[in-house]
């Protein structure tokens, strides 16, 4: 399983996995997707280079999500998949995608939250947590 929803009240709750802590981090980008574009199919037309800084992996993985929202909001970009490689706390990113403008009844997110947000490596295995503010 890459990742998963989980119940909460008021927001969008997910858990994405992974052997690494890059895939780990390019499965919690396919789940931000999944819920943007409402499980669609989102082609891989465009691409998107970015470096991602952060003081820490959860501000890592806040910043990913952000930098997602921003694309999406800002030039229309919507994410299909992602290409990451790790260096401390810094992320190279490869995102893939399409213009949004070709895709209907899309879902909108605030931003990414601190709110229970988890970033742990138990038994060879990664899990991240986010909840998105919606």
């Amino acid at each position: 399983m890459k990742y998963e929803f989980l119940e909460h009240t008021a927001e969008i709750k997910f858990k994405a996995y992974g052997k690494s802590l890059e895939e780990a981090f390019e499965n919690a980008v396919l789940a931000l997707s999944s819920y943007i574009g409402r499980d669609k199919k989102i082609k891989s037309k465009g691409k998107k280079e970015i470096e991602i800084e952060g003081k820490d992996k959860k501000n890592l993985l806040y910043n990913l999500l952000e930098e997602m929202i921003f694309l999406f909001d800002s030039e229309n970009f919507i994410v299909s998949k992602s290409s990451i490689k790790l260096n401390d706390n810094s992320l190279k990113v490869q995102f893939y995608g399409d213009d949004s403008s070709n895709y209907k009844g899309l879902n909108h997110v605030k931003s990414p939250t601190y709110s229970e947000m988890l970033v742990e490596k138990a038994k060879n295995k990664w899990t991240l947590q986010a909840v998105l503010d919606v």
